[in-house]
């Protein structure tokens, strides 16, 4: 495994992250096996949200009984949207939701800690008081935010700055091979493609760590879609399609598969290394239900792609 550095930690973060919104380990069962066979791999980094079902519970059991904690670098977001849609950007859920986050988790801190989503109508000042707060009261090490454009970062450090206190060093927007073609949830941003072509360049000149979510274009990428497309329909579910489906993103997958036929590496190997190789300080989340799986993806850290390579995927020249 390859590990990278998110500033205001001391621990080594795996530059493959496992997701947990998914089952099982959303399921708030028993995932010892599971994640002890993840952990085993060098991934120890987990990144979760309060809304992502039992999946802090599941983690915070798992934790707390195999004194892995210590080791373990983990994410958690607070401030998402209610049942209702209302948006919840404020210092009040903020605390409330790291408290039923710390509680979950069974740890008195979280290794980052990030808004999950944006509201522009709010000022970032109080927001990014509060996260130096639970940053001096030691609770949280490093923060930023989850969905958030480059705009609002900058905005957010530039106060951070003015003022003496500690800046944003995280942000999770997504990122794939795959530009992403429908919003799948309401407020997300992403920052794939020709469109966030400038937000990358911002992150790749800024030490504040991209940490990637549906780094495989929720599934279109993994693999079990065929390079000509043909199945994509049949497999990918309905939030994939309304995010992923397109005759360009086939495109990108078909280009996909001939790098990595060439490599002697698989679909989603490529896909993640892309995520590694695009210049920036990144790390891909990726989510999955065995350690033989996640084993597959660990390799891809290992992948140093060509910039012919990396122009080919995005379709910039051939070969």
């Amino acid at each position: 495994m390859q590990y990278g550095k998110i500033e205001g930690l001391e621990k080594p973060v795996s530059k493959i992250i496992c997701g947990t919104a998914s089952a099982p380990l959303n399921g708030g069962k028993d995932c010892t096996a599971l994640l002890e066979g993840i952990f085993a791999l060098g991934v120890n980094t987990f990144d979760t949200a309060r809304v992502y079902g039992g999946a802090e519970r599941t983690l915070g059991r798992w934790l707390q009984n195999s004194g892995r904690r210590n080791g373990a670098v983990i994410i958690s977001k607070c401030c998402h949207p209610d049942i209702f849609g209302r948006k919840r950007v404020n210092v009040r859920a903020m605390r409330a939701d790291l408290g039923r986050t710390l509680r979950m988790l069974c740890t008195d801190y979280a290794d980052v800690y990030l808004l999950h989503r944006d509201d522009r109508g709010v000022p970032v000042g109080p927001l990014v008081e509060e996260f130096n707060a639970m940053h001096a009261a030691g609770k949280v090490r490093a923060f930023g935010g989850s969905n958030w454009s480059h705009e609002r970062v900058e905005e957010a450090n530039e106060y951070a700055y003015a003022h003496g206190l500690v800046p944003f060093t995280v942000t999770c927007p997504n990122f794939s091979l795959a530009e992403q073609v429908g919003d799948l949830w309401g407020g997300g941003v992403s920052i794939s493609g020709a469109a966030g072509a400038e937000a990358r360049v911002y992150y790749a000149q800024r030490s504040v760590a991209v940490v990637a979510y549906s780094s495989l274009a929720r599934g279109l990428l993994s693999g079990k879609v065929v390079p000509d497309g043909s199945n994509a329909l049949k497999v990918l579910d309905k939030f994939a399609v309304k995010g992923y489906y397109s005759k360009e993103n086939l495109a990108c997958l078909e280009r996909c598969a001939k790098v990595a036929e060439n490599r002697g590496a698989s679909v989603a190997q490529v896909a993640l290394a892309y995520v590694m190789c695009s210049g920036m300080n990144a790390f891909a989340v990726v989510s999955c239900s065995s350690a033989a799986r996640m084993r597959q993806n660990c390799a891809a850290a290992e992948i140093s792609l060509s910039a012919e390579e990396i122009a080919f995927l995005e379709g910039v020249q051939s070969r």
